[in-house]
């Protein structure tokens, strides 16, 4: 199969002086299902774009195959949905249409309602649907399932095994276990492709790392014996040569040319065992050139005195007329972490709108104590704007744990600079999970935290919830996190 070579490939961003590639070099068939992982703002969608020639780089990209990206553009979301569709891919065959669609288990009557009618579920299987109507193409699929439930994850996992030819970038583990043969992962220091899924990857790379870090740790004792001997040589060196003017202790005048040869001769070893040093710190620095550092979390919520924080009783939530969640009975009590489950439009945002006390019109009982502090983490994150400083002292949060936190999940100092609106959609995920974690609360309640979160931070985010055990309510879709953390589920859906 025809290959994309990827040479020599350098890229900033204009103005910046912190190169997002450098010197890289690859090669993907185009025949491969590639998973593409790296932690966030390391440049995923970026090098995307490079593939696509949106940007100016140096170095060459060989592309024998012509590029389609997921999600398309939808300039028109009023439109009926066939009319989309044919705006994206003008004079398509209907029946591949139908076909994916029908693979994707959506019904053809949602190409005669508007676009912007569908579910976001709805709207990306669409749009997935659209992306394999055409032939002759690589394609670019770009984080697709941060709006689909559980459900729908392993429906369109399963979809895209039968498919190939395609870089997928996501981070939701079991996803990509199931959908791609081959993993390319931007590192701290490099790029690398790895035959296998995430688990054989994650795998190598643990093995890898337990291997630098054995290495790392005796190549630092070698370094603390060298500079002792080094320090000991120089230090005998120093001392034969302030003997030249000195005598025997028979009274007799040193041969000063055999001290000064002695002392230099020393000297010659204390330089050599100084560069073995140097060879040897040079070394090291070689080394753990790819270890990811997560650093543990921590979370500290109020007590709470009571025996329950919350307690539901057949409750059904309405939006207009329209019930969105029905005869929902739950106790929210100390020490409990809480999965909503259910599929797309099942209730599960308005249910964690009412936790937080939000204005809703439901019936049935809802108590809650009106002294209970929760922090609430949305999934919105348009309304991020300003410094990271200004950011702090809006929620009220001690500024310097909140950038601690930040640094714990891979927030490189130079952010700290920008404005939030610059950040990468999983970078101001991380600005609402850190403020989550300054703020003091009895309850946290999380609505999605994960969407577009690197796969490094969500394992560090789960070890902080079963180390720390909080009281939490969360909607995840990410089934590894989802199957980790909660210590209870209520399944939303039907009556």
């Amino acid at each position: 199969m025809p290959a994309i070579q990827v040479t020599n490939l350098t890229f900033a961003y204009p103005g910046s002086y912190d190169p997002i590639f450098e010197h890289v070099h690859f090669q993907i068939d185009t025949d491969w299902k590639l998973g593409f992982t790296g932690r966030n703002g390391r440049g995923k969608t970026t090098f995307l774009n490079l593939l696509q020639g949106k940007y100016e780089y140096s170095g060459t990209i060989s592309t024998p195959v012509a590029f389609d990206y997921f999600p398309f553009p939808v300039e028109h979301p009023e439109y009926l949905t066939l009319d989309v569709v044919e705006e994206i891919v003008p004079n398509y065959e209907s029946w591949k249409l139908m076909r994916e669609l029908n693979l994707l288990k959506v019904s053809e009557d949602v190409l005669y309602r508007p676009f912007e009618s569908l579910s976001q579920g709805e709207q990306t299987k669409v749009l997935l649907a659209v992306l394999f109507i055409q032939d002759n193409r690589f394609l670019l699929i770009d984080e697709p399932t941060n709006h689909l439930d559980l459900h729908a994850r392993k429906l369109v996992a399963d979809y895209l095994n039968t498919k190939r030819g395609f870089i997928l970038v996501s981070h939701d583990r079991a996803f990509l276990d199931r959908c791609v043969d081959h993993i390319l992962s931007i590192n701290k220091t490099n790029i690398e492709i790895q035959k296998g899924n995430f688990s054989s990857w994650w795998t190598n790379k643990t093995r890898q790392d337990t291997f630098e870090m054995a290495q790392n740790e005796k190549l630092y004792k070698d370094i603390q014996r060298l500079s002792a001997s080094a320090k000991r040589t120089s230090s005998w060196s120093f001392e034969t040569e302030k003997s030249k003017n000195g005598t025997r202790n028979s009274g007799s005048k040193l041969d000063k040319g055999y001290v000064g040869h002695k002392a230099a001769k020393m000297m010659k070893r204390s330089k050599s065992i100084e560069q073995r040093q140097h060879a040897a710190l040079e070394e090291k620095s070689k080394l753990l050139r790819n270890i990811e550092q997560s650093e543990s979390l921590a979370i500290s919520q109020l007590e709470y005195s009571k025996s329950e924080l919350a307690i539901l009783d057949h409750v059904t939530i309405y939006y207009g007329e329209r019930a969105v969640c029905k005869n929902v009975s739950l106790t929210i009590e100390p020490g409990d972490r809480i999965a909503i489950s259910g599929p797309n439009g099942s209730g599960k945002s308005s249910l964690l709108h009412l936790l937080n006390a939000e204005a809703l019109h439901y019936t049935g009982t809802f108590q809650r104590d009106p002294q209970l502090r929760v922090s609430y983490v949305s999934q919105n994150t348009s309304h991020l704007r300003g410094t990271l400083s200004d950011y702090a002292a809006e929620h009220r949060i001690d500024e310097s744990l909140f950038k601690a936190v930040l640094r714990k999940l891979d927030f490189a100092r130079i952010q700290f600079e920008k404005d939030i609106s610059a950040f990468s959609g999983g970078q101001k995920k991380k600005v609402l999970i850190a403020r989550s974690l300054c703020e003091e609360a009895h309850l946290h309640i999380w609505d999605e935290p994960l969407n577009f979160v690197d796969v490094i931070s969500r394992m560090q985010i789960e070890e902080l919830l079963l180390e720390y055990t909080p009281t939490i309510v969360f909607v995840e879709h990410d089934r590894e996190f989802h199957d980790r953390v909660a210590t209870k589920t209520i399944e939303l859906g039907g009556d």
